[in-house]
């Protein structure tokens, strides 16, 4: 649902215009406002002029509450969320497939985007966790070709099954995760990572004959796929064979790297090699370096991101430092791998400033010392506050809303589903509020009336310069019900589990592989480096075989929830 009217009410405060002019500026504001901020800044004439956007967050559950929020307030722009790795970049473990193919598809559109195409539609706003933005990539990414077919297409099999393997997708009896294949007569199935369903291509010789969605749970056709396949490489070490031939010169000169850096030569997909990446390719980069130089760098909370990333770089640097090829060697490590550790705050900044990329700070401080240059930014100060956390105190709630309306303020309630909306309807008026449920607010809300509306929003706020309040059904009732988002499950929004209330065989759902079983909390250890991780356990990829299990590290629990 829309709630476009929000930026109707805010478009005409003075503080609002300075920030859409605003080259080098400090947002002071809470975080709950920056959707808005965000949303005004993107927003096409005549509500001011539109920019594209860059915008770091600490954690990627903050990424996606924000592309969350920003969806209903900027429906007309095109959000994408780019994830981080599960793993770290020394910790000899690879990311999954799911996460690089969603990476990797959002690279490609910002290579080659074009308007014209629903599949690579330029990005107005991409949102991204500090360790996203930390982290450094092989160069040229973007530049890879996807694999792309539509009815009526003329492409052979055989070809097509080689190419999938190139980019990285793992051929299987039955696709049941993204990132696979399977092959059955002249029929290819295939689960690209951007697809909230694989995908099932019917040849006729080597005619495209129907492209369908089906389900990955009980392998039945579902419905036409009008856009075709889309697949991008799943692999961030694509095994080129420039890749191949250095992996092979690398397996001779470092001895203590050679079965990996062999198995590379061989073509072969080996766990962790994305540890090599950068001795394996010609350069470097990170995420600011491959938006459009004229993007807009905005920080969501700085202190919090600078917190963050030093906690990041002092573990990648303890993983590196004790990792197993230095310490097979007395610490004297034969090759360089500190190309693949997180770059510092200090270095994506100059590389922003290096490429003139206009920058913006939204902190709810009054001033941010170490990322605030007072000579540059201009300080602009919104004068709003975060809602009252109510936490189911409903009678104080209402008594804040009587006030708001009883003062001609301009009150939003957003809730997230219909039901609870009108229920809220319903005690507003009960209570003698004025309120009145509106399905989108399009509209610039009407004073001294409560707009209830259905829409996506975590938290909040209070603007006293413009008389307008809004408050979330998570402000009031104090956690959130249910989720827009249901791609992936669970809701961020939930708990993160206790591994100590499991029990063994206890149902557990991780948000990007599903449902699966928990086995234990083990300690795995990396050239003396202790870290424990959850461990879930899920059928078996190839019949006949072992059960497939999943390390998830503990700093990353946000992920897993219970069934």
């Amino acid at each position: 649902m829309s709630l476009t009217g929000l930026l109707r009410a805010v478009a005409e405060l003075p503080e609002f215009i300075r920030l859409a002019e605003a080259r080098l500026a400090t947002a002071v504001a809470p975080t709950a406002l920056a959707p808005v901020l965000l949303a005004r800044l993107a927003a096409p004439a005549p509500v001011g002029a539109a920019r594209r956007l860059l915008v770091v967050t600490a954690t990627g559950r903050e990424a996606d509450d924000l592309a969350i929020g920003l969806r209903a307030l900027a429906p007309s722009s095109t959000i994408a969320v780019f994830p981080s790795w599960e793993t770290l970049p020394h910790e000899r473990l690879s990311p999954s497939l799911d996460t690089v193919g969603r990476r990797l598809a959002i690279l490609r559109r910002l290579a080659h985007a074009s308007a014209a195409d629903p599949l690579v539609q330029p990005i107005d706003i991409l949102i991204a966790s500090v360790r996203a933005v930390l982290q450094p990539m092989a160069a040229g990414l973007g530049d890879v070709e996807p694999v792309r077919l539509n009815h009526g297409m003329s492409v052979d099999l055989t070809w097509l099954v080689e190419r999938l393997s190139e980019l990285g997708y793992e051929r299987n009896d039955l696709v049941e995760r993204r990132g696979q294949f399977a092959v059955r007569g002249g029929i290819l199935d295939v689960f690209p990572p951007p697809n909230e369903h694989p995908l099932r291509i019917e040849f006729w010789g080597d005619l495209v004959e129907e492209i369908r969605t089906f389900s990955a749970a009980d392998q039945r056709s579902l419905e036409l796929a009008g856009d075709g396949l889309f697949a991008p490489p799943v692999r961030e070490l694509l095994l080129t064979s420039a890749v191949r031939e250095r992996a092979r010169l690398l397996a001779t000169a470092a001895p203590e790297i050679a079965d990996m850096a062999g198995r590379i030569a061989e073509g072969l997909h080996v766990e962790g090699m994305e540890t090599l990446i950068p001795v394996l390719v010609d350069k470097m980069v990170t995420l600011p370096q491959l938006v459009d130089r004229s993007s807009t760098l905005v920080l969501i909370e700085p202190e919090r991101i600078r917190t963050r990333a030093h906690d990041l770089e002092r573990t990648a640097a303890e993983f590196l430092a004790a990792s197993w090829h230095n310490a097979a060697v007395g610490d004297q490590s034969p090759i360089d791998l500190a190309g693949a550790s997180y770059a510092s705050v200090d270095e994506i900044l100059a590389t922003t400033d290096g490429r003139s990329m206009p920058r913006l700070l939204v902190t709810s401080l009054a001033t941010d010392l170490e990322l605030l240059d007072a000579s540059a930014d201009e300080v602009i100060d919104f004068g709003a506050a975060a809602a009252h956390e109510y936490r189911g105190d409903s009678g104080l709630a209402f008594a804040d809303i009587a006030k708001w309306t009883a003062a001609s303020w301009r009150v939003v309630l957003a809730s997230e589903g219909h039901g609870s909306a009108e229920r809220f309807v319903e005690t507003l008026s009960g209570e003698d509020i004025p309120a009145r449920l509106v399905d989108s607010l399009d509209d610039e809300p009407q004073p001294g009336v409560v707009s209830v509306t259905t829409a996506s929003m975590l938290h909040g706020f209070v603007l006293e310069g413009c008389a307008l309040a809004v408050l979330t059904e998570t402000d009031i009732v104090g956690q959130r019900s249910s989720t827009k988002d249901m791609r992936r499950l669970p809701s961020r929004r939930r708990r993160t589990i206790d591994p100590l209330a499991l029990a063994k065989g206890d149902f557990v759902v991780h948000e990007q592989h599903g449902v699966g079983r928990y086995v234990e909390i083990a300690k795995r250890e990396v050239g003396g480096v202790a870290r424990e991780y959850l461990v879930v356990e899920y059928a078996p990829s190839k019949r006949g075989q072992p059960a497939d299990r999943l390390y998830v590290p503990t700093d990353q629990l946000d992920l897993v929830t219970r069934y």
